[in-house]
C-alpha cells in the first residue's frame, strides 16, 4: 500500500511538472513477474484494487467496471489482454486509471496490474526500437524498450494496447453499465 502512495505522490509531482520540462517519465509496474512502463502522460491516477462489478459476455480480458467517483470505468487485465493467464488478486494488485483517445473523446480505462513500482526517468538515448521478436506480447504494443540499471523495461504503447476495436467494446460496456448502476 506504501508502494501506492509513493508512486501517486510522485506521479501527481511529475505530471505538475512535465508541463514545464520536456521529460521521459514513466511509471514502472510488474506483471506476470516483468516490469513495463506507461508514460506518465496517459495516467490519471492510481488505486488500490476493489471491488469490480463483472459485466457478462465481454472478453477475459475485461474483467469488469469500478465506480470511480460516479463514473463507470472499464478495467482491463493487461496481462490476460497479452495472453498470459488472468492476473491472480492479491494484497498489491492495483489499477491504473489510464486516459485514452477514442474518436476524439477522452475515455478512462483502468488497467489491472500485479503492483506499481515508482515513476522513473527514461532518457529518449536510453530507448531502444520495439523488437520485432522474442517478447511475450504483440510488437505493436510495445512503444520501445528502455534500459534501467542494465535491465530493458518495456514500455507499452497503451493506444494500441486498447485498439479502437476494444475501446468501442468498452464504450458499450461504460454506457450500458451506467445504466445498471444508477
Amino acid at each position: 500500500m506504501n508502494a501506492i502512495k509513493q508512486a501517486a505522490q510522485t506521479l501527481s509531482t511529475a505530471v505538475g511538472s512535465q508541463a514545464h520540462e520536456e521529460q521521459q517519465q514513466y511509471l514502472t509496474f510488474m506483471l506476470s513477474g516483468e516490469t513495463y512502463a506507461i508514460s506518465i502522460l496517459r495516467i490519471k491516477e492510481i488505486i488500490q484494487y476493489g471491488q469490480l462489478t463483472e459485466v457478462p459476455r465481454m472478453p477475459d480480458f475485461i474483467r469488469g467496471v469500478i465506480n470511480l467517483r460516479g463514473a463507470v470505468v472499464p478495467v482491463i487485465d493487461l496481462s490476460a489482454r497479452f495472453g498470459k493467464q488472468p492476473t491472480s488478486i492479491g494484497r498489491r494488485n492495483c489499477i491504473i486509471i489510464i486516459e485514452v483517445e477514442v474518436e476524439e473523446k477522452t475515455q478512462s480505462v483502468g488497467v489491472m496490474v500485479d503492483a506499481v513500482n515508482a515513476v522513473l526517468e527514461i532518457p529518449a538515448n536510453e530507448i531502444e526500437p520495439a523488437p520485432t521478436f522474442g517478447t511475450n506480447i504483440r510488437a505493436d504494443f510495445i512503444a520501445g524498450m528502455g534500459k534501467i540499471n542494465g535491465k530493458f523495461v518495456i514500455i507499452l504503447n497503451i493506444q494500441h494496447v486498447l485498439s479502437m476495436d476494444d475501446m468501442a467494446t468498452l464504450a458499450g460496456v461504460s454506457s450500458a453499465s451506467a445504466t445498471e448502476l444508477a
